[in-house]
């Protein structure tokens, strides 16, 4: 099992191997509108678990296997054992069994590290309360659609320190540019994250000093799955870290503006901005495909 090379954050990949990864991407994009085939991994099958419900992560991982000749399984708690106490060390040692490579999106990130730990397969991390890796992938993808580098920029993180902002502090780490954070007191990212960056990512309350020059200004929802109760709270908390017109005046006059999606417009971001010309979220949904599919051979293939 050691062998096995598991994707459940983006510090699991080298900075070659991440460059490596998004040149394969923007390949398989081109095979892809050119309607070629590139069916790498025939006969292979993923088992994708959702404790979470999901859009993009679901239809990117399941269609991407398809294109590349595989097959997905999706699985839910209600459907499955694990639904009804199965312990996860037991499903994971059956599943990866069965299955060539095993996709969860799940609750607390200690479950996905004891998956990992007893299953026999590369599993990759679709999501955890601490990281979302995969989008970054994807958000890469996109930024390197527009530029030839990303080392030296700087990206400006909008909102709650929450799983998307550890996994861009992740990648300011490893492909060398910097990460202003804006987020109000109390919603801080994780310490530990945050420190092993070094200088590669601050904490800068104010988002229009945050955003001063920026190349890139980056969202999310005020509240995450799971706090749907807290939104209420949030959304005063929160409201001068809105990305308005104001905010995108104050970056770089080419800066870019993507958000993981689903957004709520007048919230966390303004109609004008998401559907804007510096917005590039459509692409970047897209690019959930194909990186995730040049993650996929990775794992499966090296």
């Amino acid at each position: 099992m050691s062998n096995t090379r598991h994707f459940l954050s983006l510090l699991d990949l080298s900075a070659d191997e991440l460059n490596g990864l998004l040149q394969r991407a923007a390949e398989l994009k081109q095979l892809q509108h050119n309607h070629q085939d590139h069916t790498t991994l025939k006969n292979h099958v993923l088992a994708m678990i959702f404790e979470k419900s999901s859009t993009r992560t679901r239809v990117s991982f399941e269609a991407g296997m398809n294109q590349l000749g595989g097959s997905a399984l999706f699985l839910s708690p209600r459907d499955t054992q694990l639904g009804r106490g199965e312990p996860i060390e037991d499903t994971a040692r059956v599943l990866s069994s069965m299955v060539d490579i095993i996709m969860v999106r799940t609750f607390e990130h200690e479950k996905i590290t004891t998956f990992a730990e007893y299953s026999s397969v590369p599993v990759i991390n679709g999501l955890t309360d601490l990281e979302h890796p995969c989008q970054l992938l994807a958000d890469l993808q996109t930024w390197f659609e527009h530029h030839d580098s990303i080392q030296g920029a700087t990206v400006t993180w909008i909102g709650d320190g929450n799983n998307m902002c550890h996994s861009w502090i992740h990648a300011a780490q490893l492909l060398d540019f910097k990460l202003n954070i804006a987020c109000p007191e109390g919603y801080d990212p994780d310490t530990t994250i945050l420190q092993a960056a070094g200088e590669h990512a601050a904490i800068i309350r104010d988002p229009a000093t945050a955003s001063r020059d920026s190349n890139l200004l980056v969202t999310d929802v005020w509240a995450s799955m799971g706090q749907e109760e807290e939104q209420d709270d949030r959304a005063g908390v929160f409201e001068p870290y809105q990305v308005n017109r104001e905010l995108m005046a104050a970056a770089d006059s080419d800066a870019l503006f993507m958000h993981c999606l689903p957004a709520h417009r007048g919230e966390e971001v303004t109609a004008e901005v998401i559907d804007g010309p510096q917005s590039v979220v459509w692409n970047e949904a897209e690019n959930r495909l194909h990186s995730q599919k040049a993650l996929l051979e990775f794992l499966l293939k090296g």
